[in-house]
């Protein structure tokens, strides 16, 4: 019988739209995954960059380091969709106000 499989754990896949590189991140981004998060989203050259972390359900140090750098890289490009938990832990870290982070 087959009872279908898993839901991977980590995923990032990229989307390009002219100039407009979308990254979609689900599970969950740690020290394993971090880096993978990091140059997905910097492997295509665009002029705008969205990092869309709406299906990401763990978010730690190594995830905000990531995300930190990113942002260095692509100031005035990256857009960061959150989920409640990625939210949550950037408000902890203090970064809850950048201007890449919109709203959940």
């Amino acid at each position: 019988m087959d009872q279908g499989a898993a839901p991977p754990v980590f995923s990032a896949t990229a989307e390009v739209d002219g100039e407009h590189l979308r990254v979609v991140v689900a599970g969950e981004v740690d020290m394993a995954t971090a880096d993978t998060m990091f140059q997905t989203a910097l492997r295509e050259p665009a002029a705008r960059v969205t990092l869309d972390l709406r299906a990401v359900t763990f978010f730690d140090s190594a995830a905000i380091h990531a995300l930190v750098r990113l942002a260095q890289r692509i100031p005035d490009a990256l857009t960061v969709l959150p989920s409640r938990q990625v939210r949550r832990v950037l408000d902890i870290s203090g970064l809850g106000e950048q201007p890449w982070l919109r709203a959940d």
